[in-house]
């Protein structure tokens, strides 16, 4: 097989996937029964995946620290969101942010 006829095949295969749990969570939301305790706790575990992400990706690039620049912006950002200043605004903030202690020598 070929590198693009392997490329097609896996992105068919992928998007099957992908189509077949965004299918089965309606049909399965009928039959399976979750107690209050579970759905809260799936909510948290939400929460706390996309916190690991936005830390992994603020603090580290090729497994070191990229400086104080990028988490100075992330956390200006995260400030606003939170404040639920419009989406645009937070990420000109961000990236503002960064920039301008970038251009201040602050790696």
């Amino acid at each position: 097989m070929t590198g693009a006829a392997a490329l097609i095949v896996a992105t068919v295969v992928l998007a099957a996937g992908t189509f077949a749990f965004r299918f089965a969570g309606p049909i399965l939301r009928e039959r399976v029964e979750l107690s209050p305790r579970v759905e809260q706790l799936l909510a948290v575990a939400a929460v706390v995946l996309l916190a690991a992400l936005v830390g992994t990706s603020a603090l580290v690039e090729d497994q070191e620290f990229v400086g104080f620049a990028r988490p100075a912006g992330v956390a200006v950002g995260g400030v606003l969101a939170w404040r639920k200043v419009p989406f645009v605004v937070v990420v000109v903030a961000a990236a503002g942010t960064a920039a301008v202690l970038r251009m201040l020598g602050v790696p």
